[in-house]
């Protein structure tokens, strides 16, 4: 496979400010000399140039693996500190450059330090985490693919166990709406129901009231007609049905009037 063309890009931009500083070292020795500079200033110039455009693109190239998630955030972050550095070299380098003969620490220690190829440890790679520590850039591209696919299983796992979860709740919602319509059905239920049980106890009351009133005129009937045997017997007069009969009819028609129709009969 392809080595990763961010760390290509990133090994050139280094062995370039490598070059820069040696470069403005050897100008100001040429200064110090009296000797002609303006060959070494242009070279210097250009090198800027291109270490400034080889910036721009690692920038780039950073930007869209970590948007296209092709590495992970830790990676991003540790690739974000290596540019951050560089961009800081370039800074010094240019200020060297303009100062026009001053040699700042860092073109020293970059001297001393050597550029950055393959093999030769890198001054900034000194904080890389034992995860990636000795891997290749292969190895390195492989372990954060399958790291990203570990996190699109996680992201699958708990979006299926929300979706269960939202399912539920509606089914719950939909339980709950039919219970509440059974309960408002046996509510309307029981109200009918003691409407009609208080419909029917009023009924009853009057029956009973008018059973009793029935029962009270029949005994005041035959109260009557001992009374009237009595009055024969004193009298000589044999008492008439009729006589009975008619006390008998105008205490019904007073008790009707009164509690309503009759439920009993003569």
């Amino acid at each position: 496979m392809a080595p990763d063309p961010w760390f290509s890009t990133y090994d050139s931009t280094c062995q370039i400010a490598q070059e820069i500083a040696e470069k403005i070292q050897q100008r100001n020795q040429y200064e110090r000399n009296g000797e002609n500079t303006t060959k070494l200033t242009v070279t210097i110039r250009a090198l800027l140039q291109n270490l400034k455009e080889k910036i721009a693109l690692l920038k780039d190239l950073l930007l869209r693996a970590v948007s296209t998630r092709q590495i992970t955030q830790l990676e991003g972050d540790r690739r974000q500190n290596l540019l951050d550095d560089l961009v800081t070299r370039e800074r010094l380098l240019l200020a060297s450059f303009k100062n026009e003969g001053a040699e700042p620490d860092l073109i020293r220690s970059s001297l001393m330090t050597g550029g950055a190829k393959r093999g030769v440890p890198n001054p900034w790679l000194f904080e890389e985490p034992e995860e990636t520590r000795g891997l290749g850039f292969d190895e390195i591209r492989q372990q954060q693919q399958k790291i990203i696919q570990e996190q699109d299983a996680g992201l699958d796992a708990l979006s299926s166990i929300i979706s269960r979860q939202k399912q539920m709740g509606q089914e719950i919602g939909n339980e709950l709406d039919e219970q509440n319509e059974i309960i408002d059905d046996l509510a309307n239920l029981v109200e009918n129901t003691d409407e009609k049980l208080r419909t029917e106890t009023r009924r009853v009351n009057m029956v009973d009231r008018k059973s009793t009133s029935c029962g009270t005129e029949e005994k005041k009937s035959e109260k009557t007609w001992r009374l009237a045997s009595r009055s024969t017997r004193l009298t000589g007069r044999q008492p008439t049905q009729g006589s009975a009969l008619e006390a008998l009819d105008v205490r019904r028609a007073v008790g009707a009037a009164a509690l309503g129709p009759p439920l009993c009969s003569p």
